[in-house]
């Protein structure tokens, strides 16, 4: 039997949008020619979804927000480009995410089964894994690549260009302004490392042994006895047969346009720093 779909006397949706099965378009909504609203999508209400904007199905939008608005690019020229959101992502209150430019990668990707809180902000061009959490006011710059399973604390502020790797935790009332390695703690303005997420890699199921050889890789890849280079070689020899501490290995070999964040000179580097987070 399929789901009713509903849609509110007082939104406004364009001809040539697309709305999926099920989905509850509520009061006050505006909903672009060129959007494709997913099955079972919830616009609660006050949401506008402009220009080429998919949302995936079983999302839930919260009053608002704003999702596709034109990029904050000046070089961009006003030709189609889209923002594409996933699957079952929460978004509340005021959120808002950007189309890409025209003049880049021309596409916003979002991951499934996010939870981005109250007016958080996607830049364009940004690309977000799955299962992403941006606690209130965390922001993203252009360009920014986000992996999977990465928590940004509130108003948190990452610059664009950054890459931040898988399962890292980014703490609140931060500024991001270089790359962050998977499965790190990243605090501060002008943000350094603060060790690993061990809380979140316990929460993964990665096995207690496979924590206790990131440890040492991390050890090893921040040896301030040796240059950078060096201590990569010697992580790739040591640490070869570990997945996870090649992920790191392979995001600093892979460098962006960015810096990436190192542990801080003032002490409280430990790999096990800030573990309670």
């Amino acid at each position: 039997m399929k789901i009713q779909t509903f849609i509110h006397p007082s939104s406004v949706v364009e001809t040539g949008a697309q709305i999926g099965e099920g989905a509850r378009i509520g009061p006050f909504c505006h909903i672009s020619a060129d959007a494709v609203i997913g099955d079972g999508v919830e616009l609660v209400s006050h949401v506008s979804v402009m220009g080429a904007t998919t949302i995936g199905a079983g999302t839930k939008v919260y009053p608002m927000a704003i999702l596709g608005g034109p990029p904050q690019n000046t070089k961009h020229k006003g030709g189609r480009t889209t923002l594409v959101i996933g699957k079952n992502c929460t978004i509340r209150e005021g959120v808002t995410m950007h189309l890409g430019t025209d003049s880049s990668r021309g596409e916003t990707t979002i991951g499934d089964n996010g939870n981005f809180l109250a007016y958080a902000h996607i830049a364009h061009d940004c690309i977000v894994g799955n299962n992403a959490t941006f606690a209130n006011g965390a922001t993203l710059g252009g360009h920014c690549e986000i992996g999977n399973n990465v928590y940004i604390g509130g108003l948190t502020a990452v610059h664009q260009f950054v890459r931040v790797g898988d399962n890292a935790f980014l703490g609140g009332c931060s500024a991001i302004v270089g790359d962050v390695i998977p499965y790190a703690i990243a605090v501060g303005n002008r943000a350094s490392l603060r060790g690993l997420n061990i809380i979140g890699l316990k929460r993964s199921g990665l096995p207690r042994s496979e924590i206790h050889l990131l440890r040492k890789a991390y050890r090893t890849i921040f040896d301030r006895s040796r240059t950078v280079g060096e201590n990569i070689e010697f992580a790739r020899a040591e640490f070869g047969s570990s997945p996870t501490a090649m992920k790191i290995v392979d995001f600093i070999s892979s460098r962006g346009k960015r810096h990436y964040a190192v542990p801080s000179l003032k002490g409280g580097d430990g790999d096990d720093a800030d573990d309670e987070d």
